[in-house]
This record gives structure tokens, C-alpha cells and sequence, in this order.
């Protein structure tokens, strides 16, 4: 996705209100037609360059290779970003309707963003322990396994698999030489993960796995083909490449990696996160800022923690009370299964409480699966991927059943309410099944608005009388407080220069979550710069408007139709977001005579 900070113009502001029906009967035939057919090629030319992603959404036309990622074909992307931008200065922008004015500027600052953090190289860094070659295999997982080609291709992939390889030790070998690489303590995460590629049999590969299963419609004779080809391209070329980046990343990669752990031991380090900061926040907030904002939301969360715990009678101290909470076996399932089945039950308890918050629902529905064993123990609680773009895969929100006894029932609903359901799927489907909006954003996205409103979501289990339960309820402020603690531990590190030990410290002290999820999450923000700043900016301005609209709107406010004004745009930058919905109150406001607000919505 791409994340940016952005500026918008009063008139493609009041378009924004309209339905999307208005897009369609605003549009002119012409300048707009030719724009669109440019952001069009454009997308394309992305799809075709990014084939993995392409593939993931359901783009199967080059389902057959992976990206090229040498050098010389990284310059010429960066190179063609720079003539798009000027190609995309020759249109008019005044004589498009105010829709594409808005759509003209997005692309404009998306492209702007990414030419300036080129500088930064971070394309030398292909590999740490929450991705890379060594969980390659899982886009398997992604595609359709329904015809002959469909294995054909999976087998062309495979045997490109040792050139792709070869490039990604090129990147690192360049990243090394350039001090841009990732920390030694999450670097020594993945020797583990590769060695589960390193296989005795061909057929035990992950890579192998499409092959294990085949639809009914494929002849005997094609099945035996496609295995034996399969196993000649993994045994061939996979497995040899896999044995050859376990041997440069143990002996050569891991030993030139820095001790220290923030991104301000690169070159340029402090400039980059700043960078990061902006790109991710869609603000123009500072480090510092953003720091000191973590400091006083951790104190604000904490005063109605202790509330809570008052109410439950606990006498003791937060430490005490953190203790109960993480080691107590009332608060764990023993088993993996069951844990399974409790997260499955509570998308079933949250689904018909919808209705009480939102008026629009997208169509797609979504599954909860366990993330795959394999990279289990080195991530985080749980995480969400969208559906197909060509609607062949539904959402899928991934639990994290390692180690049951370290996932307490009482983070389950703020969790579940995040990932699923009023949250990422719900937000991201619901962009997807958006009338006429160019695909750069129907399926991209800010992480400041999609991460935002997915703990914004969080907050609506109140609204929807989901946290009938004081632990559930605590359990939605632990969340709350784990992304307040995200905005001091991330800027701690990358910019104030603080150890791994002291941000794993200050997590522990102020939010419950286990140890285990802690040290993930601390490792996640050193291999993620800034990119868990935006969840608590995002939600801090999505209620910081919520609550501007109940105060100005008075009694006609509707909670369903603030959702509404909010999504039914798509993911925006804040400041999009902000105008867009101070029009909507305007509109309100017009249309309503104003009362004062009494009680809540």
C-alpha cells in the first residue's frame, strides 16, 4: 500500500460528499477519460512489474514469473516513476471535474512520496523475520489451482526461482557493502525459517504443496506430468537456492549486521525516519511530537485502567494486577483447537451487531485461519488479508494458535474487532466494492486511515455492547495502550537512540500483553519503521472527528452515517479524511436544524 501525506482543494473536497453514483454522471468525456485511461496503463504496468502482487489480488496474466529485482530493473522503475510524474504534469488538472481533480492529486503526491524516499535505498533490505524468500511459498496459498495452466505456471515460477534467488543475495550483498540492512537481533530469526525450505524430499517442500491436491477436472496423465515437473524444478533449482542463502546469510549477511537496533545507524538514518514518520502518519508531526503524543495518551489509558481494576475490587498495584492477568489459568485455552474455535465463535457473536453502528456492509465475507505454522512463533497475535480484487478469495483474518497458553481470552474481542469485523474487512472490502474510483485506490490504501480505523473499530465494541465483560473491556484499553506504547518505543528506538531491553521494559510495564507478544512486537517495530505510528494517529483523528460531528451535528447525529461519510470514500490521507467530513457536518447541518447532543449516540 501506498502511505502518504497529502493536501487536497476545496472543490474536489465537496465532490468527496457526493454518492458514488455522482462520480459517473459528473465526469466529462474527455481530459477526465484520458486521465483515467492513464492511471489505468499505469496500474497495469505496477501489476505487471509486481506479478506476486498481482497474482495475490487475482491478476492472473503473469501468474507464470516472479518480479525482476536486479538492480538495473529497480533504476528503471524509479526512472519510469519520474517520467510518469512529468507525463502526469501535461494534464490539465483545471479542466477535470472535481473527482478526478481529487484522484489527479492523490496519484500526484503518491508518486512524489515514493521518488523521495528512494534515496533511501530500502530495497536493499529483501529479507527479515516477518518476510522474504523464505515465506515465498505462502502466495500458493493466494492463487487459484484450477486448471492445467494454473500448474504450469506454479512449475514456471519454480524454475525462475534460483534467478530471483541470485537477485535477492545481489540486493543484500549491496545492502551489507552499504550498511542498509536490519539489526542482528531480528536477522537471527530467519536462519530457522530457511532451514524449513531446506528439505530431504521435493515433496515435502512447502512450494510442493498445490501439487498434493488436484480439482477432478485434471486428466491422470496431466496430474503425473505436472508432480514430476514440480519435483524436478524444486529439487533442481529451490532447494539449491534455499542451501545457497543459508550459507551467505549465516557465514557472510548475519555477521555484518548492526548491534544497535534503531534505523538511526543507517546512512541518512535520522532523515529516513522522519520520512517514515510523515509517509506513514500522512502528517507532517515530527518524531518528537509523535513521541511526547505516546507519553500523554499512556497516561490518559492508564487513569481508566485503574478505573476498571477499581471496579473489580484489585487492590494491588498495576504490576500486580498485569501478573494476574498474564499467568492466570482462567484466562487461557489449553489448546490450540480450542482457541480456534473461541475466535471462530466471536466473529458469529459480532457479525449481527453490526447493524447497530453501520448502515453499509460490504458483500464479501471473510474466514478466520491459523497463520501457518512455519512463521507462527516469529510474529505477532493475529493479522488480516484483504480479498481478491477479482472477488475469488474472501478476507481472511489469521489467529496466531502458537503457544495457547501465552493468547488470554481477554484480548480476543478488541483483536477480533480489529481484524475482522468493523475492521480491516469491513473497512478494505467495503473500498473494494466501490463504484468508479481508479484501482490505485480501490486497492491501496494509508496506513494512518486503514491501521486507524482498524483501532478506532476496536473502541466500537462499546457501541455494539460486545465488552459486557470488565476483563473484555480492560482488554480493549490494553490494545488501546499497546498502540500509545507504539508511539514512544518506535520513536524511542529509531530516533532517541533506546536499546531493544528498554522498549520491551517500558512495553511491559504499562500494557498486559504477554512477554512473548511483546518481544515480537518490539522486533516487528524494529524491522517496520514507523509504520506502528500510524495506528494511534489514525484512530485519535477518526473520534477526534466523531466527536466534532456529535457536537456540531447535535441530535441529528447518526453514528451509521458519520461510518458511512468516513468509508464510503476509500482510504484517504487524514487531512482528506478531516475536510472531507467537516463538508459532510456542513451538510448536516443544512439539512437539520441543529439541536445540542444529549447522552451518547
Amino acid at each position: 500500500m501506498r502511505l502518504i501525506k497529502f493536501s487536497l482543494t476545496s472543490v474536489a473536497l465537496a465532490f468527496l460528499q457526493l454518492p458514488n453514483a455522482a462520480f459517473a454522471e459528473t465526469k466529462d468525456a474527455g481530459p477526465a477519460k484520458t486521465l483515467n485511461a492513464f492511471f489505468e496503463a499505469e496500474w497495469n504496468y505496477e501489476m505487471e512489474q509486481s506479478p506476486a502482487r498481482a497474482s495475490s489480488m487475482g491478476d492472473r496474466r503473469w501468474n507464470d514469473r516472479w518480479g525482476d529485482q536486479s538492480l538495473e530493473a529497480i533504476r528503471k522503475r524509479q526512472e519510469h516513476a519520474k517520467e510518469t510524474l512529468a507525463n502526469l504534469g501535461k494534464f490539465d488538472r483545471a479542466k477535470l471535474p472535481p473527482a478526478d481533480q481529487l484522484n489527479y492529486d492523490l496519484f500526484k503526491k503518491d508518486l512524489e512520496t515514493d521518488i523521495e524516499g528512494f534515496k533511501f535505498q530500502s530495497y536493499l533490505m529483501p529479507i527479515n523475520q516477518r518476510g522474504g524468500l523464505q515465506t515465498l511459498d505462502e502466495l500458493g496459498d493466494r492463487l487459484r489451482f484450477e486448471t492445467v495452466k494454473d500448474f504450469e505456471d506454479w512449475i514456471a515460477r519454480l524454475r525462475a526461482f534460483p534467478v530471483l534467488m541470485d537477485q535477492n543475495i545481489t540486493l543484500m550483498r549491496e545492502g551489507a557493502r552499504s550498511h542498509v540492512m536490519w539489526p542482528k537481533i531480528v536477522l537471527n530469526r530467519v536462519p530457522a525459517q530457511i532451514d524449513k525450505q531446506i528439505v530431504s524430499k521435493p515433496e515435502e517442500s512447502p512450494f510442493y504443496k498445490p501439487f498434493k491436491k488436484f480439482p477432478d477436472a485434471i486428466a491422470a496423465a496431466d496430474r503425473d506430468r505436472l508432480t514430476k515437473a514440480a519435483q524436478e524444478a524444486i529439487a533442481a533449482g529451490v532447494l539449491p537456492s534455499f542451501q545457497k542463502l543459508k550459507k551467505y546469510f549465516v557465514e557472510e549477511y548475519l555477521p555484518a549486521a548492526f548491534d544497535e537496533v534503531g534505523v538511526w545507524k543507517m546512512p541518512q538514518g535520522a532523515e529516513y525516519y522522519a520520512y517514515l514518520a510523515r509517509r506513514h502518519t500522512t502528517t507532517a508531526m515530527t518524531p518528537q511530537q509523535i513521541h511526547e503524543k505516546g507519553l500523554s495518551e499512556v497516561a490518559r489509558i492508564k487513569a481508566e485502567m485503574q478505573t476498571i481494576m477499581d471496579k473489580l475490587g484489585f487492590k494491588g498495584t498495576f504490576a500486580e494486577f498485569f501478573t494476574k492477568l498474564r499467568t492466570d489459568p482462567q484466562f487461557y485455552y489449553k489448546t490450540p483447537e480450542e482457541l480456534l474455535e473461541a475466535y471462530r465463535a466471536l466473529a458469529k457473536q459480532i457479525d449481527p451487531n453490526l447493524v447497530k453502528v453501520f448502515k453499509t456492509l460490504p458483500r464479501t465475507p471473510y474466514g478466520v485461519t491459523p497463520i501457518p505454522d512455519k512463521i507462527a512463533p516469529d510474529t505477532t497475535t493475529a493479522y488480516y488479508n484483504q480479498p481478491a480484487a477479482d472477488g475469488s478469495r474472501a478476507g481472511t483474518y489469521f489467529v496466531n494458535l502458537y503457544k495457547p497458553e501465552t493468547r488470554p481470552k481477554w484480548e480476543m474481542m478488541a483483536l477480533s474487532l480489529h481484524e475482522s469485523v468493523p475492521g480491516h474487512h469491513l473497512q478494505i472490502a467495503l473500498a473494494q466494492e466501490l463504484g468508479d474510483i481508479p484501482k490505485f485506490r480501490r486497492y491501496g490504501g494509508y496506513t494512518a486511515f486503514v491501521e486507524g480505523w482498524g483501532l478506532y473499530a476496536e473502541s466500537l465494541g462499546q457501541d455494539m455492547g460486545l465488552y459486557d465483560d470488565p476483563y473484555a473491556k480492560f482488554g480493549q484499553l490494553t490494545y488501546e495502550m499497546w498502540r500509545a506504547v507504539r508511539l514512544v518505543v518506535d520513536t524511542g528506538m529509531h530516533q532517541m537512540k533506546w536499546d531493544r531491553q528498554r522498549a520491551i521494559d517500558y512495553f511491559m510495564e504499562n500494557a498486559p500483553k504477554s512477554e512473548n507478544d511483546i518481544v515480537n512486537e518490539i522486533d516487528r517495530y524494529i524491522s517496520m519503521p514507523g509504520q506502528a505510528l500510524a495506528y494511534k494517529i489514525g484512530e485519535l483523528k477518526i473520534k477526534e472527528l466523531r466527536d466534532r460531528a456529535r457536537r456540531e451535528i447535535g441530535e441529528g447525529f447518526d453514528i451509521r452515517e458519520f461510518h458511512d461519510a468516513v468509508l464510503l470514500s476509500g482510504a484517504v490521507p487524514l487531512d482528506v479524511l478531516e475536510r472531507n467530513i467537516d463538508a459532510w457536518i456542513a451538510t448536516k447541518k443544512t439539512a437539520t436544524p441543529q439541536k445540542p447532543a444529549t447522552g451518547k449516540p
